[in-house]
């Protein structure tokens, strides 16, 4: 089944944020937009690079009412300890959820079975609980915080305008398109 447009499965977790382990369901990501941020492992190499940059680009995301959810195949208790050792995720500040089942990996399609790790996945989902936006890249190449807000505001922007589209390269502000007959073959 397609993942775009898909509801988020049911799922119970237990995530670290702020000094506290909590409880997170498919529940928690609905009523507001979200992004759910998949990666292979604590204490790696890459990793902490993406989760950093996300931490750096938080206070953006709260602006445009997305809350943002890591999640790894690792423990709650892993988050934890990476969080107090580690002076990138450290700045943290967003809930980091523990997946050591691989159900949450599972339900987003992005479970390297054999090695019991997430692929690097990055979902974007509507405030109805819906899939809107798909990004897996391989283990050795990173994801850029600022590319994913250009796509959450173009998410939101369709959201909010319904019969215009973003093209490529779309930035806030920028021209949309209103897809009609007279635009076919002009473009």
């Amino acid at each position: 089944m397609p993942l775009i447009n898909s509801v988020v499965k049911p799922f119970k977790a237990q995530a670290y944020l702020g000094g506290k382990f909590i409880e997170v369901t498919e529940a928690d990501l609905k009523g507001k937009w979200s992004v759910v941020f998949f990666y292979p492992a604590d204490f790696t190499f890459v990793c902490p690079t993406e989760l950093e940059d996300m931490a750096e680009n938080y206070e953006t995301f709260k602006s445009l009412g997305v809350e943002v959810y890591s999640v790894s195949t690792d423990t709650h208790f892993s988050h934890k300890a990476w969080h107090d050792t580690s002076p990138a995720i450290g700045k943290i500040s967003y809930p980091m959820i523990g997946d050591p089942t691989g159900q949450i990996s599972r339900n987003f399609d992005v479970l390297i079975e054999e090695a019991g790790l997430a692929d690097r996945g990055t979902f974007l989902i509507d405030p109805d609980g819906k899939i809107q936006y798909v990004e897996i890249t391989a283990g050795g190449i990173g994801r850029s915080a600022s590319e994913l807000l250009d796509k959450v505001r173009a998410a939101q922007y369709v959201a909010a305008h319904p019969g215009e589209v973003c093209p490529a390269k779309w930035k806030e502000g920028e021209t949309t398109l209103s897809p009609s007959l007279d635009l076919i073959g002009k473009i």
